[in-house]
């Protein structure tokens, strides 16, 4: 009898099989979509990551300094290391975090001017709005913010560069004092990321918003630009805006930033009336003509992170810079026959330029180059910050440095060009204050 029991066992066992067919097919269906799913993107990340690592090679060779080489360190899991480190850590010894160090991009010089040489960003040229944290004290959240979650003012090593950490989280925002924003705008500002790895979120943004809710909501009309910090694939940014609380536009475009958050970007955007424009560094990856809402009153900056590790992925900004204009400085040269603008960035205390002031270099050489009788004087200034010997000697220096850039970037004559400095003697603004400091550090463009 044991046989046939076993017989009708085995039948059985074959009809539940059959039975069971259907739900077993749906499940190994599944189940291999999802393993092709994840070759395939394997597959996809070991090509990017091979095209990306010649591509950065390339470039880094052309930003660093003459004679040196360098490269993104990635740890043996392959993941890479940021150059970064947090107050009192000390050097990177294996223990606590790495050094935090200015990005290659960040340092002025020949190189690194030529590579931004056909960056076409404009900033404003009326101060709205400077933020570099210099009046507010380490550990506290900055006087000139506001938000519904929580930051802090902090320093990195030495330096006296203050940075404010932001706090990742859901629907939480951080709202610096800009006045009513116009319809012709710039901003500018540097991010700072730590901790990032391969295990870092696909979904881990910062977010820039433009919006007519001066509280902590999206608004019924904004404007969203999200920068990626995933370091498996290359994300892009997305591009997001709503029109009386209705969705117009919703896309992503396509950009590999993964080694430009590693290192100290520099993110510029302009805003004129509907056009938005988005630079990472010298390259612009956003262009889209009609996303700014028409006729909302889009009078609110916000700032708003999410998916990011807390407490091991972290993210700091400083230098925000918010200035109306932004438009083209050529016709105002030609027209009036003087240009000054506080768009022109040195490094702190030194002539050298910082490349993403290139843009208006640029268009200064432009003029020169369709003008051929032009001749141009140019005229550097300081705020009051150090010794009146000092910064007329800076001054001079960075007028001189100007010029340098236009005679070996972009092959203006030397002999149409003179430089003079005045350091304090002509300020613009109120030298007490981080927004007149900052209109008082002026370029001045006068023809002759």
């Amino acid at each position: 009898m044991r046989p046939l029991h076993s017989f009708f066992r085995s039948i059985l066992f074959l009809l539940f099989l059959l039975m069971a067919m259907p739900v077993a097919q749906g499940q190994i269906l599944k189940k291999l979509k999802k393993k092709a799913e994840k070759a395939a993107e394997r597959t996809v990340e070991r090509r990017v990551e091979k095209e990306t690592a010649e591509k950065t090679d390339q470039v880094l060779d052309s930003i660093l300094e003459p004679g040196k080489k360098g490269e993104v360190a990635r740890d043996k899991d392959g993941n890479p290391i940021p150059q970064m480190d947090m107050p009192g850590q000390g050097d990177n010894n294996g223990q606590g975090e790495p050094n935090i160090k200015s990005s290659p991009g960040a340092k002025g010089g020949p190189e690194a001017m030529r590579v931004y040489s056909k960056f076409d960003y404009v900033p404003g040229d009326k101060m709205l709005f400077f933020e570099d944290f210099q009046n507010d004290f380490i550990g506290d959240f900055p006087s000139k913010w506001n938000t519904n979650g929580s930051g802090e003012v902090v320093t990195m090593n030495d330096s006296d560069e203050k940075w404010l950490e932001l706090i990742s989280g859901y629907n939480i925002y951080f709202i610096p004092d800009v006045p009513k924003l116009p319809e012709e705008y710039t901003i500018e500002f540097d991010v700072m990321a730590v901790g990032l790895s391969k295990r870092t979120s696909s979904t881990a943004t910062l977010r820039v918003d433009l919006s007519d809710d001066s509280s902590f909501k999206e608004g019924a009309n904004f404007v969203h630009a999200q920068i990626p910090f995933c370091q498996y694939s290359p994300i892009g940014i997305t591009m997001a805006n709503h029109v009386n609380n209705k969705r117009e536009m919703y896309s992503t475009v396509r950009a590999d930033l993964r080694d430009e958050v590693l290192n100290r970007p520099h993110i510029s955007i302009a805003v004129n009336k509907q056009r938005f424009r988005l630079w990472v560094n010298e390259e612009k990856h956003i262009d889209i003509p009609r996303i700014v809402p028409a006729g909302a009153v889009i009078n609110t900056l916000k700032f708003h992170m999410n998916n990011f590790k807390d407490g091991e992925e972290r993210i700091f900004i400083t230098n925000l810079k918010v200035a109306e204009g932004g438009l083209d400085l050529r016709r105002t040269l030609l027209a009036e026959g003087k240009v000054s603008t506080n768009g022109i960035l040195f490094e702190v205390g030194s002539a050298n330029i910082q490349p993403q002031s290139m843009g208006i270099i640029r268009q200064i050489s432009q003029v020169l180059q369709q003008e051929q009788a032009m001749n141009l004087k140019i005229v550097g200034h300081t705020d009051a910050d150090g010794s009146d010997d000092n910064n007329l000697k800076l001054s001079k220096n960075r007028a001189e440095a100007v010029k340098e850039a236009l005679v070996s970037v972009y092959g203006i004559s030397e002999d149409r060009l003179i430089s003079e400095g005045k350091g304090e003697s002509e300020p613009a603004g109120d030298n007490t204050t981080p927004d007149g400091k900052a209109q008082n550090r002026r370029v001045e463009f006068i023809k002759q």
